[in-house]
């Protein structure tokens, strides 16, 4: 199937898949700004402690204000787990519905870092990847495109700046990918298509087959039990997540569940 302009497959998925364009933009009431956000590709340069100066710098200091978080390392995680899973589920869903990828290159990405829950993203524009449809060969080429286009640079980015371990910010990549998967399952089986059942399934064993995404957690089908904490029981109100590592908040230093 070919990716179509307006990317409409991702739609009835629900709000995590959604992928705007420049295109489907055009419609909405805010399109006027839709040139204003930065790409994604300048959110991962080298962050300052001037939250105008960089957008990844900027939703970490919306995240702590929204969630009344006293932590910047909190609302960092937290930001990066939200931003995993929608990058994930573009890609997942791109996969499963067209059996291909459009180019999700950091520098065709744009992000509104202001924007409420779930993370808005819209491409630039609209091209395939190249790259057959199987099961291995996909993949690869999201394995690409989310790993190395964005989540390394991006968890490089949040070391640098607020000190969070690798071993959390994959952890909570593994996390954001199951979830995702775990989502467009739902979907499919609500839906009665076997074959997305089976290539979400596909998939997911594949790309957590992946390191350093083999070494977040473990998994029973698309279940998934992550050896890290995001440290959302840090966060007021917070407790521990259904995949996290811990079965109640540790009450030990806040950097005993960094790793």
């Amino acid at each position: 199937m070919n990716l179509d302009p307006d990317l409409a497959a991702l739609r009835e998925l629900g709000g995590f898949f959604v992928l705007r364009t420049v295109r489907s933009a055009v419609g909405d009431h805010d399109a006027a700004r839709a040139d204003e956000p930065a790409t994604l590709a300048k959110a991962y340069k080298k962050l300052t402690s001037d939250v105008y100066e960089n957008a990844l710098t900027f939703r970490v200091g919306t995240v702590s204000e929204r969630l009344g978080i006293t932590e910047p390392r909190v609302a960092a995680s937290i930001a990066h787990q939200a931003l995993a899973a929608r990058l994930w589920s573009v890609a997942l869903g791109c996969a499963v519905r067209y059996g291909r990828l459009p180019d999700l290159d950091p520098g065709l990405l744009r992000w509104d870092a202001a924007a409420t829950a779930p993370d808005d993203l819209w491409l630039t524009e609209v091209r395939a990847r190249p790259g057959g449809a199987d099961p291995a060969t996909l993949a690869d080429a999201v394995v690409r495109a989310v790993v190395h286009g964005h989540l390394v640079p991006l968890g490089e980015a949040l070391r640098a700046r607020y000190g969070l371990a690798a071993g959390l910010l994959w952890g909570n990549a593994g996390s954001a990918l199951a979830g995702a998967a775990r989502e467009l399952d739902r979907w499919a089986r609500a839906n009665d298509c076997a074959d997305a059942v089976t290539r979400t399934r596909t998939l997911a064993d594949a790309l957590f087959a992946h390191p350093p995404l083999s070494a977040t957690g473990t998994r029973a089908g698309l279940a998934f039990r992550r050896r890290s904490c995001c440290l959302y029981y840090r966060v007021p109100g917070g407790g521990v997540c259904g995949d996290c590592c811990f079965t109640q908040p540790p009450r030990s230093s806040p950097r005993a569940a960094s790793g």
